[in-house]
């Protein structure tokens, strides 16, 4: 009887390891089809790698947070500042070179990563989201 029983856990584990490694290979297909489809991804980074990555890429830093935001202090850097929330944030970003590369940042990384988003499926390539945003910044930070 113990034999039966074990065989029969046996197999189920098997089937169930199959299924889950068709499941995963499924959704990987499925996201590979979704970025091919909006032109690809943003890149996180961290505030650690923030400089190398607009040194080595020659990005240009934009700043997504509000006017209210912006004004207690923005990264030493900060090329823009394009309100995530305005009404012509988009009209912002179509003025932009898209074959230039670009890191965006925010308060905390949420707005960021939608702006970042939205640039990747309006046809910008090298678009790069901090992590963490403003609020996981070590470096400097000065008044705009």
């Amino acid at each position: 009887m113990k034999t039966i029983l074990f065989s029969i856990l046996a197999a189920a584990g098997v089937f169930a390891t199959v299924s889950c490694a068709s499941s995963t290979e499924a959704n990987q297909d499925t996201a590979t089809a979704q970025n091919a489809q909006t032109g690809g991804s943003y890149t996180n980074i961290t505030a650690g790698n923030f400089q190398k990555t607009v040194n080595e890429q020659e990005a240009i830093v934009i700043d997504v947070r509000t006017p209210m935001e912006t004004a207690e202090g923005v990264i030493e850097g900060c090329d823009m500042m394009i309100d995530f929330k305005s009404s012509n944030f988009g009209t912002e970003i179509a003025k932009l070179d898209k074959s230039k590369a670009y890191v965006i940042y925010c308060r905390s990384g949420g707005r960021s990563a939608s702006a970042s988003q939205y640039m990747i499926d309006n046809g910008f390539k090298k678009v790069y989201n901090l992590e963490g945003g403003i609020t996981g910044w070590t470096g400097n930070v000065v008044k705009p």
